[in-house]
């Protein structure tokens, strides 16, 4: 008899304990909590999905950079963020080989016809883009 009041009260105090965590009152399980790599952590469902619809910076660096004629006149060597977050300039690569003697000009974003799945520079050429300044990253 002791022994089924003590397990009575040990099962009344676990009850009471999931429903202070909101699982008896919602007529949910253990089964339904949050399980670590399954639950949308940081962003929303609406977040998500617009993050599925853009584009990794890590595959538009690197990637070259056409003319409306598909002339490659440079590559892509950077990204700039804007404080606000949006995408602000591409920074290319124009020449040289490997990065290496390369004239390094930075083009805002609202310049390209499209940024990815490849950057296209509508009226651009190599020799244009190298008599543009030499873009200096701020030191600091």
């Amino acid at each position: 008899m002791k022994t089924n009041l003590a397990s009575a009260a040990r099962l009344s105090s676990f009850i009471l304990a999931l429903s202070a965590c909101g699982f008896a009152a919602s007529g949910a399980t253990a089964q339904d909590a949050p399980i670590a790599g399954k639950a949308t952590l940081g962003v929303t469902v609406t977040e998500e999905q617009v993050v599925a619809r853009g584009w990794r910076a890590s595959k538009m660096i690197h990637s070259d950079v056409y003319n409306e004629k598909n002339e490659k006149i440079g590559r892509v060597d950077d990204l700039i963020v804007a404080p606000d977050g949006s995408l602000s300039a591409a920074i290319i690569d124009v020449g040289g080989f490997l990065g290496v003697a390369a004239h390094r000009v930075a083009i805002p974003i609202q310049q390209f016809k499209q940024i990815a799945p490849k950057a296209i520079l509508v009226g651009a050429n190599k020799d244009a883009l190298k008599k543009l300044p030499e873009f200096e990253y701020a030191k600091g």
